[in-house]
This record gives C-alpha cells, structure tokens and sequence, in this order.
C-alpha cells in the first residue's frame, strides 16, 4: 500500500489472501459523486476484477493502467527471484566446483601445447574443440555472475539492476573480461602452432582460488584437502618448469650439450610422451635439489639453474610452512576434542602413584581416543550461537535422550534446554558410578555401555542397566516425605566401558522452573518410585501439606490482621490531625482575646476610650488527612 489505505483494507486485504489473489492499493481515486473509492483486488493475470458496488466506474483508465504495471512488476521480481543464485548454496558451489576443470586445463595444457609443438600439431583438432568448450563455460561463468546475489547488511540482494551495478564496477568483471578476450584472432596472422596467443585464459585463476576455499571448508577432512591441494601447487611448478626447460633446450639446439635435451635423432626420444617425461623428471631434480643433473654450460643454462634453486628454496620453506600449519591444527583438534594425558601420566608419576591405577587411567585415555568419544563437547561448540549449538546438540542427543522413558512426554522444549546442559562421561570396567549413602547432585542415563546394581558387598549383581535407562533422579527432585533425603539408595558399577551423560541438580532445577508441567510429571513419577521402594513417608507428606496449609492459613490470619491494625492507625492519626487543628483554633482565639484586653488596659489608663476593633482570627488551612493505608 502506498500514501492511503481505506478502513476496511484489512478485510479486503484477508479475502484477497483466502482467493489467492495480489491485493494492491493505490492512491486515492474519487468518483463522480466525490466519494473516495475503495481499492479492488487484482487477479493473477493483473486485471482489474470487476464488482458490483458502486464508484468502480469512476476509476479512469490511468489508474487501471498503474495497477497492471504494479502487477507485472511484482510478477517479474518474484520470477527475478527464482533466477538469482545464493553464494552460499548448493547450486553456485557446485558450478564454481566445475569451473575448476577449464581453468587447470588451461594452466597446464596451454602451456604444454606451447613448449612441445609436436603434441600441438598432431592433435590440433582435439585442442581446438577443448579450447571453445573451455571459453563457452567463461562465457557461462560471466553469465552466472550476473545471477548471483551477495550479501547486504546480512540480506540476500536479489535484484539484477544491484547485482548489475555490483559485479561491472567490481575488478572481478574487468578480469573475466581479460580472461575471454578473442585473441584466437591471432592465429589467423600468426598460425595454429602458437597456443599461447590464447596466454589470457589464465586470468581466471581467481575463480580457482575461491572454488578451493569453498572446497575446503565445506569437505569433512580439511587437513586432507590442504595437503591434496599443496601437492597439485607442487605438481603444476614442475610441470611449468619441465616446459620451459624443453622450449629453453629446443631454443639452444637439441642435444648441443649434455645439458640440454637430447637429440631427436636418438631412438625413442622424438616421441612426445618420453620428451615430456624426460623434462618432469629434470625438473624434478632442480626442484627437490637432489643433484645428479648435468653440469651448465652456457649463460642461459646456469640462469635457468639458478631460479629453479631460487624456486626450490622457496618452494621448500612453502611445503613446511603448509605442512606445520596442517600437523599443528590436527594437534589442536585434537587438544580440542580430547583430554591431553601427558600432565596426568607426569602427576601420577610425580606422585608415586600404583602401577595399576595407572594403567587404568591410561586405558582410559586410549578408549577414549580409539572410539572417538568427547568428555568436553561445550568447549567445542562454544563458539557457536546459542540457538545453533542446542540444534547441533539436539541433533547428537535427542535420539538417546528420547529412549529415557522419563522425558518421553515432555515437551521437545524441555528436551532442546536438558542437551545443553548434558555432561558426557565415560566409565572404566569395574568403576562405581555412585554408592549407597553418598550425596546425590547428579543424575545419570546411559548412552552406552551396561551398569549393575550390586550389594553392599560390591560383586553381587542385583539388576544390569542397560541403553535408555536412567538413575540418581530421586536425589535432585526434592520430593516430600523421602526417607532417603538427599542420599544414593543404591550401589551402581560400570560392567565395561559406559558412556554416560551427567545432569546436575542445578542445572535440572533452573530448567524445570521454566517448565512448571514437566516438573510436576517428574515429581509424580518420582513419588511412585519411592512407594515402590517403600521409600515414602505418606504420613510425612500428609503432615508436610497439613503444615503447609496451616501456615498459609496463618499467614492470611496475619494479612487480615495486619489489615485491621492498618485502618486503627489510618483512624487515629485523622483523630490526632483534627485535634490538633482545633487546639490551633482555641489558642489562636486566645491569643486574640489577651491581645483585646491588654489594649483596653492601657486606654483606661490614658483616659480614652477603649479600641472598638475586634480581632477576628485568621482561618488556618484545613488538615489534610493523608491515608496511611499500605
């Protein structure tokens, strides 16, 4: 709606929506009677629909007119819409993905094809095709730019005039332009054995660069992907040096030296495959400084040997800088994910402790790492969103948080807000988990793993627990009438490795006060636990809400008393206000009378007459009572 909207704009607003129809409003028309009439819904196609109250037929054709073209331009933005790729999905990832093979076929093949010219005129044909299917995908590649939105003030811009606008006074256009220049023309002047007058394909590698970052934090084994990228860098450096080591050899004279490649006339070296393999595998050896190469013996022999040192050199600090960087993030994940053992195995050691109760806590350390189990999942995820972290923890957890029958009927709020909260820990064989009599401020459900009830003695197995199950629940509600209190009432002991999610007292209390239902639900559930362990005290909790009750009462007795006593001193201190105003008046009154007499004392005195005046008091404000009500 713009400028105007009529009273019943939301009722028309409503039916337009119920008859899957575009409602617009446009500015106020008036009809022949002056009255200013009322908006009409548009159809799909942008038609005016006609109706049968009065004052449409006041409506001129420009008013229709601009109707129709509201209508039409919204029908185009929303096509605009379902044509604008977003930078972050799927769609613009795989395209950029496949954009990566025309751009390395450039990189290696152009100038593969411009050093050995045998492999260029025995397949000129096949190049040539590669080399226009290679320019239609920059063609296409330019076109997807122009379809691709990006990101302002965190919103998806999807309209092409802005996109437009963006990508041509971007210096990205300027080299995609470059990158599709016709300089094929050339070969018309020069011929088809000079593939590097198409040098300017190479200006896209931009386009690479981005599809790898992508790549990389998209895969699950990043580190992977860095090491297979370093070795395609590494690859595509000799390659470009074996060539330029052939066409600096074939510029020399073939076989002119022992330095050089040998000459063609030697059987099996005219072959492109073995003049190819030959130049990587020199190259190889000037890159790796290994050795073993000829001797230089011209100016422009010893140059070549020396940048391809200089390269090596710097290729080499490139390979252990990338390759640090890759172990010392593996380390960190490591770090992260696991518990380092190496300060608790130089405590224990410090300390003398037994060889057996060392190498459970080395086994321990191993199951963890072997089986890939995480005992600090809230250090890992804390630097997401709150929001994102409970959807990812929900997504590990809810499945073995749901099998615990005593969530099964809560409310999937309350299971979102206990994952976070959920502590994971992992139990050696033989381990107790809890014993009887101790303090309970945790409870438990197994993920995994089996647990026994044992006896006091601990070895006899009473009950196993086994997946889904849970216990301790009794120690952190605080039930009434528990005989127990805030005591474990069992013996539990790990039979093997058991993985465990922990939940606190606090943490349960400060998620069920948000949800006052499921806590009742869990009081009850708890309640017949205790009868069916005969742990409860009915007469105590009868006697618990008797003496709730009772003080509730009291505590009204006290109210209403509290009341009365309120309105008794509201009352006096009106009493004491109107008292005190009317002992204002006498002494006032008082005043004014000693003031009469001792003036007509003195004119007697003097022989005149006495003063005629009387003294009227001055009217003091009346009290104000103020209510003193609480």
């Amino acid at each position: 709606a713009t400028g105007w909207a009529p009273d019943d704009t939301s009722d028309n607003a409503e039916t337009a929506r119920a008859q899957n129809v575009v409602f617009h409003v446009s500015p106020p028309q008036k009809g022949r009677d002056g009255q200013v009439m009322k908006p009409q819904p548009l159809g799909k196609g942008g038609e005016i629909q006609p109706r049968d109250s009065s004052g449409t037929e006041g409506a001129g054709p420009r008013a229709r007119a601009r109707c129709r073209q509201q209508a039409g331009a919204e029908r185009r933005t929303a096509r605009a819409g379902h044509c604008i790729l977003d930078p972050s999905g799927d769609w613009y990832y795989w395209w950029i993905s496949g954009m990566v093979l025309p751009i390395m076929y450039n990189w290696i093949i152009l100038i593969c094809r411009s050093c050995f010219t045998d492999l260029q005129e025995q397949h000129a044909l096949v190049w040539l095709s590669l080399d226009y299917v290679c320019d239609a995908f920059y063609l296409l590649d330019i076109v997807v730019r122009f379809h691709t939105g990006f990101l302002q003030e965190g919103i998806l811009v999807q309209d092409r005039a802005q996109i437009r606008q963006r990508y041509l006074g971007s210096s990205s256009f300027v080299w995609d332009v470059a990158s599709v220049l016709p300089t094929d023309l050339l070969y018309l002047r020069l011929g088809l054995g000079v593939p590097v007058v198409r040098a300017n394909r190479c200006l896209r590698a931009p386009r690479l660069f981005e599809a790898f970052d992508r790549r990389e934090t998209r895969t699950g084994y990043p580190n992977a992907f860095r090491i297979a990228k370093l070795m395609l860098y590494v690859f595509v450096t000799i390659h470009w040096n074996a060539c330029l080591y052939f066409a600096l050899s074939t510029h020399l004279g073939l076989g002119a030296d022992a330095w050089v490649y040998p000459n063609a006339s030697r059987p099996g070296f005219d072959r492109p495959l073995r003049q190819y393999l030959y130049s990587f595998y020199f190259s190889t050896l000037i890159l790796t400084t290994v050795g073993d190469t000829p001797e230089p013996q011209r100016e422009e022999e010893f140059l070549f040997m020396i940048a391809g040192f200089l390269l090596a050199v710097l290729g080499f600090a490139t390979i252990m800088g990338s390759m640090s960087s890759v172990i010392s993030n593996m380390n960190a994940a490591d770090a992260a994910f696991y518990p380092d053992h190496d300060p608790v195995k130089h405590y224990l050691q410090t300390h003398g402790v037994s060889r057996r109760l060392t190498q459970r806590v080395t086994r321990w350390h191993q199951h963890l790492r072997a089986h890939k189990k995480l005992t600090e999942e809230r250090g890992v995820l804390r630097h997401l969103p709150a929001r994102l972290r409970a959807e990812v923890a929900a997504s590990v957890h809810m499945p073995a948080l749901s099998k615990v029958a005593l969530f099964q009927s809560c409310e999937r709020g309350v299971l979102e807000e206990l994952v976070l909260k959920l502590r994971p820990q992992v139990f050696s064989p033989g381990e107790f988990v809890c014993r009887k009599g101790d303090v309970g401020r945790e409870m438990y459900f197994i993920r995994e793993g089996q647990l026994a009830v044992v006896a006091d003695d601990g070895v006899t197995q009473l009950v196993t627990l086994g997946e889904g199950l849970y216990f301790g629940e009794i120690s952190l509600i605080n039930i009434t009438g528990n005989k127990s209190g805030n005591r474990r009432t069992a013996n539990i002991k790990s039979i093997g490795y058991s993985d465990l999610f922990c939940l606190s007292k606090e943490d349960l209390t400060e998620v069920l006060t948000e949800f006052p239902t499921a806590r009742a639900m869990m009081e009850a559930k708890g309640r017949e636990i205790l009868l069916r362990m005969d742990k409860l005290d009915v007469n105590a909790e009868a006697a618990a809400e008797a003496a709730a009750e009772e003080a509730e009462r009291r505590a009204q007795a006290l109210e209403e008393a509290l009341e009365g006593l309120q309105t008794r001193v509201a009352r006096l201190l009106a009493q004491l206000e109107s008292s005190a105003f009317k002992l204002a008046l006498r002494i006032e009154r008082l005043e004014c009378q000693l003031q009469l007499r001792s003036a007509a004392g003195d004119a007697l005195s003097r022989g005149r007459p006495s003063p005629s005046s009387t003294c009227s008091p001055t009217p003091l404000p009346a009290p104000t009572r103020s209510s003193t009500a609480s």
